[in-house]
């Protein structure tokens, strides 16, 4: 079976659960979650997910950065970005940083589904 593993970063931890609760439900398996930036880049090191659902706006270090953080480390790394603000530089800049697709919250299970898909094949 094809690698199903995700990483989930967001500084709200409802949103973690919202999040963790979808993709479980579907078959995916989240190895890991963290709470800001720093955290993320630590443990994609650490745990080598297929793929990182990462928030923008958080404490410590930004989405942003991160992604640029964790792409150093892996070129190939699949980054799927969310956000409660649906502004349209965020979404440019995400894509810049190396981000795959930008989900927006609230989450609607379909188009969480949907992008995890796109972007895992």
């Amino acid at each position: 079976m094809a690698d199903r593993t995700i990483l989930l970063v967001d500084d709200a931890a409802i949103m973690r659960m919202m999040l963790k609760d979808i993709l479980t439900k579907n078959g995916y398996d989240v190895v890991g979650e963290a709470e800001n930036g720093l955290k993320a880049i630590e443990k994609y090191k650490e745990l080598s997910p297929r793929l990182v659902i990462m928030d923008i706006t958080m404490p410590e270090m930004n989405g942003i950065q991160a992604t640029k953080g964790i792409r150093e480390h892996d070129p190939n790394a699949l980054v799927v970005m969310c956000s409660a603000m649906g502004q349209q530089s965020m979404v440019i800049e995400s894509i810049q940083a190396g981000a795959r697709d930008f989900i927006v919250k609230p989450f609607q299970h379909d188009r969480v589904l949907e992008a995890v898909a796109k972007v895992l094949g």
